[in-house]
């Protein structure tokens, strides 16, 4: 009886793994078509709104050194599907940016390291600001050398959202009740970070940069932007 029960469970798992890799072959097929059929879209969805759409930008990418997902510094950097034009009456750009992931990969020469992508978006303040990012609190903020972050006194506000900046005092004027209400409440807020840098606002998102993301996105950033007070640009 054993004799015969361990090959077929062998057969059986031999099987069972042989099915496994198949189904997650297609599923990355079908992932790999649903991607390039969004990058398609992307340039249809920018003509119809009379918006620029650049497949491939060169140095596009470069000014946006240090913000969220972007690296500290470089040179030449392109923006993949570079969009810019105006949504609910603002600027806005957004792009996708494409890096390698050192981790990826076994190192062995020849070997393509998977790419990491990272989707930026931005809209036109009414004026400038300090640096500024607001995102969800880290539990390894620590770990990651993040250093001490700004509190604002309000418990609530303070247990969800992790507030950088350089002015306490314009964190305090822009981060009012009605924005601080809207964070907590909003869906959105846990999974998109804000920045400010100078006259823009930025979000971001780790992914390939999508059709359905723009609206969502750019919407986000003008619904934030709705909310701030006046004065928090004037007290810059």
């Amino acid at each position: 009886m054993v004799e015969i029960l361990v090959p077929v469970l062998l057969f059986a798992f031999v099987v069972g793994m042989f099915t496994l890799v198949i189904r997650a072959f297609v599923r990355s097929g079908q992932e790999d078509k649903r991607i390039r059929r969004g990058w398609e879209e992307l340039a249809t969805v920018a003509a119809e709104r009379g918006w620029t759409h650049e497949r491939r930008a060169p140095g596009r990418a470069t000014e946006f050194c240090g913000v969220g997902p972007m690296p500290g510094s470089g040179d030449n950097l392109t923006a993949w599907h570079y969009i810019t034009g105006e949504f609910r009456g603002r600027a806005f750009k957004c792009f996708e940016y494409r890096y390698s992931n050192p981790l990826s990969g076994s190192g062995q020469a020849g070997e393509s390291k998977k790419l990491t992508f990272e989707s930026v978006f931005l809209v036109s303040a009414p004026g400038t600001g300090p640096f500024l990012q607001v995102g969800k609190v880290g539990k390894f903020d620590t770990v990651m050398g993040r250093g001490p972050r700004t509190l604002l006194g309000v418990p609530e506000f303070d247990d969800v959202f992790r507030v950088d900046t350089e002015d306490e005092a314009f964190a305090r004027v822009i981060l009012d009740d009605d924005v601080r209400g809207f964070l907590l409440t909003d869906e959105r807020a846990r999974a998109n970070p804000l920045r400010v840098r100078h006259d823009e606002l930025f979000t971001w998102y780790t992914g390939t940069l999508a059709p359905r993301a723009l609206d969502d996105r750019l919407n986000y950033l003008c619904d934030v932007l709705d909310r701030v007070p006046a004065q928090a640009w004037a007290s810059a």
